[in-house]
């Protein structure tokens, strides 16, 4: 494939962004990303015109894929030329926090913000000031947004941020604890059980490969922040309205947090995130309680538009129907390939989420650690290149999840699983 335009590019942009990238994992291909002109469907097309099988979809916002529903399109349309912003509420913020509500079992009152770290970062905040606690209890390997109280690593005997610029005295109030691994919970809560605000989790790891809580794990997590009196976050930025449909992952699991996060799918393809939850924490944040949180972007009208027009069109169509089967033809595929191919390698997923990782004993990974054993550098340096000259764009590293959408075709589905079994 000629990529001229997209080296050319990202010369350009090396002067101008640091590593040349907005977003560090943009830069995990190598030698160079390629640079995106434009979507169609399932589809991607570079600056380069070569065609894309997209397995990304922004990383996960684009449910409906990269050609919008006429309905969806034309509220959007109208929505931006009404005007950009206004700095005052609108009625479609109204709209959409009604849907939610309506559909989401743990949302009894909601507050939009603008990206699914804003919605964590606030998350937090809110769990600290509504319990007067100080500490929070994360899951070795989940992502809750770049921000300071979660960007850590290590354990909970020796906890350090994983980020320059962030203090250890931050880092010294997140304990975290491997997926799946109750003992560790419970060890934490002995030890720090009366300044445990809350304790935040992925209902399953998106950003680690694709990692499934265990049978009674979450129901766990719930009895143990209630028997604390902590709160229970579910960050459903990956997994909300994707898992479990409109209902999200929560609801798929039975298990009611007092608190959720949300990004990408909430906000149809535009910048957003948003925390809900129990009414009587909710209303802690500002202006109606201590707890400030802001922003002149929140609920802005183009974003509210296209997320309610969104989540409005699926409920009402066959998107959910037609995406997770989709993702069970290429789960049941991909399993085949790998039991003929590879089998000390792993097939994971659910509904619209799909992943190979390259475990070495044909063990699907419990925690993030299994996952960073996996073989990262072949995923990476040999067979994310081989996926791509034949036309399939997968997630740029072993860790980041693949997505369906409405716009992906069986034949999407048939080409994709032929250059898997070619690339493996």
């Amino acid at each position: 494939m000629n990529d001229d335009n997209s080296r050319e590019l990202y010369d350009r942009a090396l002067s101008v962004m640091p590593g040349g990238v907005n977003s560090a994992v943009r830069a995990a291909i190598e030698p160079y990303p390629f640079f995106v002109q434009n979507g169609d469907g399932g589809h991607v097309i570079d600056a380069d015109g070569n065609r894309y099988i997209d397995w990304v979809m922004g990383l996960g916002p684009l449910m409906l894929g990269h050609d919008l529903p006429q309905p969806v399109q034309s509220r959007i349309q109208q929505k931006a030329s009404e005007g950009p912003m206004y700095g005052t509420p609108t009625e479609i913020e109204v709209d959409l926090a009604e849907f939610v509500v309506r559909h989401v079992p743990s949302v009894e009152k909601i507050r939009f913000v603008n990206s699914g770290t804003e919605a964590t970062v606030s998350a937090v905040r809110l769990a600290r000031g509504a319990t007067g606690r100080n500490k929070i209890v994360v899951n070795q390997g989940g992502y809750h947004g770049a921000q300071e109280s979660t960007l850590v690593e290590g354990d909970a005997e020796s906890v350090a941020p994983s980020s320059a610029g962030i203090p250890q005295s931050f880092a010294e109030h997140t304990i975290p604890v491997p997926f799946n691994d109750e003992t560790a919970v419970r060890e934490a809560f002995e030890e720090h059980g009366d300044d445990i605000a809350a304790v935040m989790t992925e209902p399953i790891l998106g950003n680690y490969g694709i990692v499934h809580p265990e049978d009674g794990y979450h129901e766990f997590l719930r009895e143990i922040t209630e028997e604390h009196d902590s709160l229970l976050i579910f960050d459903e930025v990956i997994t909300g309205f994707r898992v479990g449909g409109l209902g999200c992952a929560q609801s798929e699991f039975d298990v009611t947090p007092d608190l959720t996060t949300f990004g990408k799918l909430i906000g149809g393809g535009f910048p957003v995130g948003a925390v809900g939850g129990r009414a009587d924490l909710i209303e802690q944040f500002a202006p109606s309680g201590p707890v400030f949180q802001a922003g002149t972007f929140s609920g802005h009208p183009v974003t509210m538009a296209a997320g309610l027009e969104s989540l409005r069109f699926a409920a009402e169509n066959d998107v959910y129907d037609h995406i997770d089967e989709l993702g069970d033809r290429l789960r049941d595929g991909l399993s085949d390939i790998v039991d003929d191919q590879a089998p000390e390698y792993t097939v994971a997923g659910t509904a619209g989420m799909f992943k190979v990782i390259f475990t070495r004993d044909g063990q699907a990974p419990r925690n993030a650690a299994d996952v960073k054993n996996a073989e990262t550098d072949r995923w990476r340096r040999i067979f994310w290149g081989q996926m791509k000259e034949q036309g399939v764009f997968l997630s740029q590293n072993q860790f980041e999840c693949q997505f369906v959408s409405y716009g992906h075709t069986d034949e999407d589905v048939d080409e994709t699983l032929e250059a898997y079994k070619h690339a493996l």
